[in-house]
């Protein structure tokens, strides 16, 4: 009985120490460029970083220069833009929608939130909140909904 549970105990490690030892992955940085009066901006920096994210700032004066050079069209402004793993993020996108699209990998320039809807992240004005759609927008500039928020 001895040498049967010696045997199973060291089956049991070997299967252990054969299984992949994986730490948690980190979260890619992200980069904003914001105007720098712009509060709601600020607020969703805090957003994403709550949500773990290492997220730096650019203080410019009109984003759309940044929407430009990452291939996001102007219909879907806001009032911030971010790059995070090669997708444009643009407005007041939820951290969680951010984290799905890094683990789906679309082929899309990436998400938008246009406008600058009450009730999402960095937009909160207490109990209020407005519907919004998370947009996932394609290389091509076409844009079909990835999340509604009622």
């Amino acid at each position: 009985m001895k040498r049967r549970t010696v045997l199973t105990s060291l089956a049991t490690i070997a299967a252990t120490l054969s299984l992949p030892i994986t730490a948690k992955e980190s979260l890619p940085a992200v980069q904003v460029f914001k105007n720098p009066s712009c509060g709601c901006c600020g607020a969703w920096v805090d957003h994403m970083k709550a949500a773990g994210f290492a997220v730096s700032v650019t203080e410019v004066d009109d984003t759309s220069v940044a929407r430009s050079r990452h291939g996001l069209p102007d219909k879907f402004g806001s009032c911030h833009t971010a790059v995070v793993a090669g997708y444009v993020v643009e407005g007041h996108v939820p951290a969680n929608d951010v984290k799905k699209l890094l683990a789906m990998k679309p082929l899309a320039i990436g998400l938008s939130v246009p406008g600058m809807p009450v009730g999402s992240p960095g937009m909160e004005m207490g109990s209020r909140k407005n519907p919004y759609q998370v947009l996932l927008v394609d290389k091509q500039g076409r844009e079909r909904v990835f999340s509604s928020y009622n």
